[in-house]
């Protein structure tokens, strides 16, 4: 584990730039298929699913690539080409526009709502918040962590204060709906404050070549106990399909925890790593490079299922109700 670390910061920062094609209208396209064919990482998955084939895709789509194409249209061929993936986590940008996979999260309730959470935590005298945390014991002595994002560092000093403020609660909902991701080492730490003893939380594979099946063997991912005071008592993770990447691989660590249930819907998946790469024109395209799997093996890319499905109606919003969140607060002991 000690050598994957570099290699996942390489690869979050990392952006290639395709040298090998002209900045032509046929380059641009050639850059981009070539890119995906080479280092993405769900060929397999999205073929069985989808029955997929990569490189009819290129042939039908190559031909759409006329003399006197304008940008714009350039743009449209490239962003229908890479929804063939049917995968929310692929993204391609230029200056004018941004293109993803929109049924990926369109096709699911929003199952959150900003105003909703707002309420929850009340005014800022009723809450504390740091490195991106913020908590609150509710009236019910529930205690409630809002983890809007994991692109920020959980210094150990702020995770410790949080579990002194909430430890004499009953129950913990731990929020991560519309949580965007951020960085793996920070949804580990999170996730530390919920083991007793070092535990496989997950797998990474990485890729090895160009070859849609090239990759290393699975290596784990390890969650270590916080090394302060931790929770033991009852815990609720509240999910929606827009929980992704970094808080998806979140929610696959602690899934499956005596004490833990997941409550809300289906996650949005992306746990693979990013990579990023620049087609001769300037636009970049961003996707998933290395998968990731659950402690048993199984691919989290479709997302991860709920122990209890909760949707949150129009009606239900109608009356100012965050129905995930309440169903949560039931499970208190």
């Amino acid at each position: 584990m000690k050598h994957l670390l570099p290699l996942l910061i390489l690869l979050l920062t990392g952006c290639v730039t395709q040298e090998t094609e002209d900045n032509t209208p046929l380059g641009n396209f050639d850059a981009l298929w070539s890119s995906l064919d080479s280092h993405y990482c769900f060929f397999a998955e999205k073929k069985e699913r989808h029955g997929l084939d990569w490189n009819e895709a290129r042939q039908r789509y190559r031909q759409m690539v006329t003399p006197g194409i304008t940008n714009r249209q350039l743009f449209e061929v490239l962003a229908n080409l890479t929804c063939e993936l049917r995968d929310g986590h692929v993204n391609l940008y230029a200056a004018h526009q941004t293109a993803r996979y929109a049924r990926w999260y369109d096709d699911y309730p929003m199952n959150y709502s900003d105003s909703l959470t707002r309420a929850t935590l009340g005014p800022a005298t009723d809450f504390s918040q740091a490195s991106g945390l913020s908590w609150r014991i509710l009236p019910d002595n529930t205690g409630y962590v809002r983890v809007a994002t994991f692109d920020t560092e959980f210094g150990k000093g702020n995770l410790q204060q949080m579990m002194v403020d909430l430890a004499t609660c009953r129950l913990l909902i731990i929020d991560v709906r519309s949580n965007g991701g951020g960085m793996l080492t920070s949804a580990t730490r999170l996730a530390s404050l919920f083991v007793n003893e070092e535990t496989v939380g997950a797998y990474m594979k990485h890729k090895t070549g160009p070859a849609h099946d090239a990759f290393s063997s699975p290596e784990p991912i390890r969650v270590k106990p916080f090394e302060g005071l931790r929770w033991q008592k009852p815990i609720a993770v509240l999910t929606n399909r827009r929980t992704f990447s970094a808080a998806n691989a979140f929610v696959m660590m602690v899934k499956g925890l005596p004490q833990v249930t997941i409550v809300g819907d289906r996650t949005g998946g992306g746990a693979g790593m990013p990579f990023s790469a620049e087609l001769p024109n300037g636009w970049s395209v961003r996707f998933s490079a290395c998968p990731m799997y659950d402690r048993n093996m199984q691919s989290t890319e479709e997302g991860i299922a709920p122990d209890i499905h909760v949707d949150i109606t129009s009606a239900d919003y109608a009356r100012s109700v965050d129905t995930i969140l309440e169903a949560a607060r039931r499970l208190a002991p």
